[in-house]
């Protein structure tokens, strides 16, 4: 399976964008499919997560409440939307999947290429 990420953009503070994480097969219900994010300098981290057959959510504190991570499992597709984007939200974000739920980077095997998200002030 590989995956492709899109959707990211120049936005205001404040504002909202929808990624989307789209995979070129079936993602298998016992998957997990992650949203992670990696900033100039800093090291990748965990954003979100869903359990691909139940739909369990988990998200990284920082953006609880903000982000809504969900799944359309007929079209194979993952989406993070993102409201009341602030500039520490800027980075180029990656989706992945594993077979378990991890917050590293190391618990998920195939990765699709970033989509980067500019947050103006």
């Amino acid at each position: 399976v590989q995956l492709q990420a899109s959707g990211g953009g120049l936005v205001q503070a404040g504002g909202s964008l929808r990624l989307s994480c789209a995979a070129s097969g079936r993602i298998f219900s016992s998957a997990v499919v992650g949203w992670f994010r990696q900033a100039p300098g800093k090291e990748r981290e965990f954003v979100a997560a869903i359990r691909w057959g139940s739909g369990v959510r988990y998200y990284a504190d920082s953006v609880r409440g903000r982000f809504t991570i969900s799944r359309s499992s007929a079209e194979n597709v993952a989406y993070l939307q993102m409201n009341s984007l602030n500039s520490d939200d800027a980075a180029v974000y990656y989706c992945a999947t594993g077979s378990e739920y991890g917050t590293t980077p190391k618990a998920y095997k195939k990765w699709g290429q970033g989509t980067l998200v500019t947050v103006s002030s």
